[in-house]
């Protein structure tokens, strides 16, 4: 069977013996017909909201209008969703003094030629763009206290509008259950503070902060809470495939449609695990598979259908390298991930540590898995993060193999990890 991975902005191919292929498993993302054009399916979800008045209607009498956008790392068609979006607003008030805040969160600050790419000249050249910056105090302003018990402490820009709106898409998510709406706030524009304190240690370990649940997650629980407290009054979330393109649309309320949107991608995403000593995955390609932290998304998937004792291979160029020193460090300068995870778990939650969600999600992935690293990077930083190094998918089967003392182990290949809902 030859088999095609998203590498990058291209692709890896390689050839396994069909006796080895215990399963593929897809989304079914790619085989969705939405029957209409990508333009025509956002328009309509706006024309139709769930929970709310339209956009149009809701900008009536606004002044300060600000928008939420995601930032480089999401495959977010904002060419598609903000010039609409920016019709419709200034439809309801042709005054409106419109700002675009870009929810970074916690990664590096978006550059002139992601944003350009983003949203395209014409946008960057007219409209007024500030990119969130999670470390500058001056930036912020304390509303309230999460049902967590941390702060929640938000950008002041987006408090100060008389309208906050936000696009975004919603994929399956590794300890949110979904990305998109609420998110845009938390963490898109809230303080580290506020971002440590709800992806802290005791929320990541509990069960139900994992890929495609909502009831009774804490960390989704604390991310409803401050959209509604900064008044997030309207979002336009997609769902995208694997060409990126739009099948679907979602409009409205930051939960109501949030909800809706998250139950059509949870009936195309889940499907059953089918355990095999090896799996391959992959970060779905850029721009999710530019940095190694969030790769550690991808094999989540991998994690919930391989056997214990097991090897993920997986695929992911890393393009922008490691994705954060701090993470690098935690298992550059630990060998053990079983030490690591009992050291995450005694942090306390007004202590969480830079990257350290991610890190923790990685040990446990590590606890179970062994992890051969198809990328960009060079190999002795792949072994710095307890991995092996490969440089092919060829190479990575000949190591998991010797990983495993055995040759001819069955395989179970998922070529989107991102895109999947694993049942275990």
């Amino acid at each position: 069977m030859q088999i095609e991975l998203p590498y990058g902005k291209g692709k890896l191919t390689a050839q396994i013996p069909d006796e080895r292929i215990q399963t593929v498993i897809h989304s079914r993302l790619d085989s969705f017909q939405p029957g209409k054009d990508e333009y025509e399916i956002v328009r309509e979800a706006m024309q139709n909201p769930i929970g709310t008045k339209s956009l149009r209607e809701l900008a009536r009498g606004k002044q300060k209008v600000v928008i939420i956008a995601s930032d480089h790392t999401r495959p977010v068609p904002s060419k598609i969703i903000m010039p609409l979006m920016l019709s419709e607003i200034r439809a309801g008030n042709p005054q409106a003094d419109i700002t675009i805040l870009i929810a970074t969160g916690c990664h590096r600050g978006t550059t002139r030629e992601e944003l350009a790419a983003k949203f395209g000249d014409e946008i960057i050249e007219r409209e007024k763009i500030v990119v969130h910056d999670c470390a500058d105090e001056s930036m912020m302003r304390e509303i309230a206290v999460l049902p967590s018990g941390g702060k929640l402490i938000v950008n002041k820009m987006a408090l100060e509008a008389d309208l906050l709106v936000a696009e975004g898409f919603i994929e399956p998510h590794f300890f949110a259950g979904f990305s998109g709406g609420r998110k845009s706030v938390l963490p898109g524009i809230a303080s580290r503070q506020t971002v440590h304190a709800n992806h802290c240690s005791a929320f990541i370990a509990d069960p139900h902060a994992r890929t495609g649940i909502l009831e009774g997650n804490p960390i989704h629980r604390d991310m409803i809470f401050a959209a509604k407290e900064a008044k997030l009054a309207f979002i336009v979330n997609v769902v995208i495939n694997s060409k990126q393109q739009v099948i679907g649309a979602f409009a409205g309320d930051c939960d109501k449609a949030h909800l809706a949107g998250a139950n059509f991608v949870g009936d195309l995403c889940r499907a059953p695990a089918c355990p095999a000593d090896i799996v391959i995955t992959t970060n779905n390609g850029y721009p999710l598979d530019q940095n190694a932290y969030q790769a550690v998304k991808g094999m989540t998937a991998a994690e919930a259908t391989c056997n214990q004792g097991g090897v993920i291979i997986m695929v992911a160029k890393c393009e922008d390298g490691i994705g954060g020193d701090s993470f690098y460090k935690t298992f550059a300068e630990n060998p053990s991930a079983e030490k690591l995870m009992e050291q995450f778990l005694a942090i306390p939650q007004d202590e969480t540590i830079v990257d350290q969600w991610q890190s923790q999600i990685f040990a446990r992935v590590l606890m179970k898995c062994k992890v051969v690293f198809v990328s960009s990077l060079d190999p002795q930083t792949v072994r710095g993060l307890h991995m092996t190094p490969a440089a092919s998918i060829e190479e990575a089967l000949q190591k998991a193999d010797q990983l495993l003392g055995r040759s001819g182990a069955k395989i179970t290949v998922i070529p989107e990890g991102i895109s999947n809902i694993i049942r275990e």
